[in-house]
């Protein structure tokens, strides 16, 4: 058995399906069953599985998606293969279910499960999650996520960048896409992740749930910080505010020390201006078990892939640690910038010298995994979901169809993939190897 796969006749606690009150926020008027979500049965096999039936948004494109959806690439590799309805409907029967409840990691007592019995579907809702990928429990915060969700970075923190940004996100939001990261710091200082995001999820709010991050330390530098996201973000609230990439004792310290940044994010959900605190971190793990210690925080971001276990894992005690109190986890780093795959070409090493991946390993060959592979691996790991900054539209269409095949890894091919990685673990984690 793998080791964190659960017997799906006899899931643990922290695995089975959960259900949240979301009430008590400004939006939260906006966020009922009938106007948000539909929870869908599958199939007998599937228990409690549910996969939720996000956007009216992704049902109106669901026409041309199931057209486009067929010139999808099943693989890392260029060449292209069909997408049928009926592989749609085996997955749903199969992957879709697995996940949903297979995966899930979050508690619900046996007297409440009851409550999450689904309904016989609408027609609409049915097609509309055909046109999905599969979902998972957010760890308690009673949001299910796709497990894909858009990264901030890519094409979304280049400057004046809008012809290539906004289009990703639209085509994210059609496909069924409802987590979005980003972070005060993506795109330098006119924060143009921010920007773009604010742009296009306009009139698409109450479907998303977005997650930004401050790297201040300080509770009133965080708190300046966190008014400028809300306004380039459009909203009056984000749905999970991190403490970003805390990676030593000294940020740890800084941050729960009198005055710190932990202030700032108790006051910020305290006034609804917040609804869930996360952390995340890519550096060491011990920083970051080391916060979830100290603070019950709803989500942790952490860089995960399959060369984990080559350079100071995050996935041997951390990843457990939040498994068990049940915290939402996301997934990055997951094709460490192209690094990790086959198809990647290295830039000419000075080239590399001055770039950020650089300064943590200097890669001399491409890597060895497909993207299939390596979505594949960290999907299989018991997170909510995994980020992805994408570069063209295409990008994203192939994750979510990686997101749509998705069946997990058993333990012995999770292990001959982290074997193939060996070679080029440092380029594939370069950036857990950078002076800090």
């Amino acid at each position: 058995m793998h080791p964190y796969r659960p017997h799906f006749n006899d899931d643990p606690p922290y695995m089975k399906a959960h259900h949240c009150s979301q009430s008590g926020f400004r939006r939260d008027r906006h966020r009922s069953a009938s106007n948000f979500t539909s929870r869908i049965a599958l199939t007998p096999l599937s228990r409690a599985a549910t996969i939720n039936s996000f956007a009216a948004f992704t049902f109106r494109a669901a026409a041309r998606d199931r057209t486009h959806m067929d010139s999808f690439s099943n693989s890392g590799n260029s060449g292209k293969s069909k997408v049928t309805n009926q592989g749609r409907r085996d997955f749903l029967k199969v992957g879709g279910a697995s996940i949903a409840a297979g995966l899930a990691h979050s508690a619900l007592p046996t007297s409440a499960r009851a409550d999450n019995t689904a309904s016989i579907p609408t027609p609409a809702a049915s097609m509309a999650v055909q046109e999905m990928m599969p979902t998972r429990n957010l760890g308690k915060t009673g949001f299910r996520t796709g497990i894909f969700g858009l990264g901030g970075q890519g094409a979304l923190e280049k400057t004046n960048n809008d012809a290539i940004a906004i289009p990703i996100i639209e085509r994210a939001l059609e496909l069924g896409v409802n987590y979005y990261d980003t972070s005060a710091i993506y795109g330098g200082p006119d924060r143009w992740s921010e920007q773009y995001l604010g742009r296009a999820l306009k009139g698409h709010r109450d479907q998303v749930f977005i997650a930004s991050k401050t790297k201040e330390r300080t509770r009133d530098a965080a708190l300046r910080n966190l008014e400028v996201s809300l306004k380039l973000l459009n909203t009056d609230h984000l749905d999970t505010w991190q403490l970003h990439d805390v990676g030593v004792d000294e940020d740890v310290e800084t941050i729960f020390g009198k005055g710190g940044a932990i202030e700032a994010f108790t006051q910020a959900r305290e006034q609804k201006m917040v609804r869930f605190l996360g952390v995340t971190g890519r550096f060491r793990p011990e920083a970051l078990m080391e916060c979830i210690r100290r603070f019950p925080f709803d989500t942790v971001l952490m860089g995960l892939n399959a060369a984990d276990q080559y350079y100071y894992s995050f996935a041997k005690d951390l990843l457990p640690m939040a498994v068990e109190k049940q915290i939402g986890i996301i997934g990055m780093k997951v094709m460490a910038r192209g690094r990790i795959l086959s198809t990647w070409t290295p830039p000419p090493v000075e080239v590399q010298k001055k770039s950020w991946e650089g300064t943590g390993a200097i890669a001399t060959g491409p890597g060895t995994l497909t993207k299939r592979e390596t979505m594949f691996y960290t999907l299989s790991l018991p997170i909510s979901t995994a980020i992805v900054g994408c570069d063209t539209v295409q990008q994203v269409e192939e994750c979510v169809q990686f997101a749509r095949d998705f069946t997990p890894l058993s333990q012995k091919q999770m292990a001959q993939l982290a074997e193939k990685t060996e070679p080029i673990a440092r380029q594939a984690l370069f950036f857990r190897l950078m002076k800090r």
